[in-house]
């Protein structure tokens, strides 16, 4: 049913996943992907119209450049974007229908590819394992890995399940907060508080 909501790359999201994975591009653009970011992250559609063109720069794609911007991408999005964002990610389908569909041997893929491919479920999988959501991308690693594939070093670096921000006893109430492990922020002066 996916053809039915035109082209992908019309919305304001896909325009700039299609200019930031052009095999034109002379490597990443990544004040282009952080861009990308804010709109998912800003906007009602953004998690939606985004994934809609990933996938159209995945699937069937035989230029290996563009497979490989577009999961710089996606990866970018995934360490930046939220539970929006992963919960339409880490599903089987899509771990099976997209990524693991790009490196099956019949579109032969470069070992690059395919290592880079299993490195980023791999990933996932152990980021999101305790995230009851976000499993779809464990099953389809466990899966893999009865089958007998082998799957490169961990790279855990940057991917953390979304939390709610945690309160600070500072003995100021509830003036500052940690968020997602950063330091404190508080929004009034130390000197307006004493």
């Amino acid at each position: 049913m996916e053809f039915l909501m035109g082209n992908p790359f019309s919305t304001p999201v896909g325009q700039r996943i299609e200019r930031a994975t052009s095999s034109s591009l002379p490597s990443e653009d990544w004040e282009l992907n952080m861009e990308i970011c804010d709109i998912i992250n800003s906007s009602e559609e953004g998690p939606k119209d985004a994934l809609r063109a990933i996938k159209k720069r995945i699937v069937g794609n035989k230029n290996f450049k563009e497979v490989m911007l577009t999961l710089t991408v996606l990866e970018t999005c995934m360490k930046n974007c939220g539970y929006r964002f992963h919960i339409l990610v880490t599903t089987r389908d899509f771990i099976e229908g997209f990524l693991v569909r790009s490196i099956i041997p019949r579109n032969n893929p470069p070992q690059i590819l395919h290592d880079r491919v299993l490195g980023i479920i791999q990933a996932w999988a152990d980021a999101f394992r305790s995230s009851p959501d976000l499993t779809g991308v464990v099953s389809v690693y466990e899966d893999l890995r009865r089958k007998g594939l082998e799957f490169p070093a961990n790279q855990l670096e940057g991917y953390t399940p979304p939390e709610a921000p945690k309160k600070v006893d500072t003995g100021l109430g509830d003036l500052c907060f940690i968020a997602n492990r950063s330091l404190p922020i508080c929004p009034v002066p130390k000197e307006q508080i004493l």
